[in-house]
């Protein structure tokens, strides 16, 4: 069974290419425009994973949509991939270390198809192992 990819970006061009990249190595995918329908499409659709755009209808509203994500037990668990170009729209320097941040991995745009599949078969192996672990438990 494939693993599925909701992608949460307001640039429909770079879904696209993201989207055929991601379909070209077996990952079903889907894709929301705004962080509004991009919750509305994690609550009904369950993805495996997220790639997050942190400025869309707001400079702000990838943060919103993953910190709404945090508090869905449902679905708190999903990796959330944020790849923005923020750094270079605001000038300052985010990494996953901020408090602001709970997510897997973040990556700036632009970035290389290659990378980009490199942080997710990286994330998705880590969550099988993390599942199989608790399963032994």
């Amino acid at each position: 069974m494939s693993k599925k990819i909701l992608i949460i970006d307001d640039d429909v061009d770079l879904v696209e290419v993201i989207r055929l990249t991601l379909e070209n190595a077996g990952f079903e995918v889907i894709d929301a425009q705004s962080g509004k329908r991009g919750i509305e499409l994690i609550k009904k659709e369950k993805p495996d994973l997220i790639i997050l755009d942190v400025m869309m209808e707001t400079y702000y509203a990838g943060f919103e949509v993953v910190n709404e994500l945090r508090t869905l037990p449902e679905v708190s668990k999903t990796p959330v991939i944020m790849l923005t170009a923020i750094n270079h729209e605001t000038g300052y320097n985010y990494n996953i270390s901020d408090d602001l941040l709970p997510v897997e991995e973040y990556l700036e745009k632009p970035i290389m198809p290659a990378k980009l599949l490199e942080s997710i078969y990286k994330i998705i192996l880590g969550s099988a192992i993390r599942q199989l672990a608790d399963k032994k438990k």
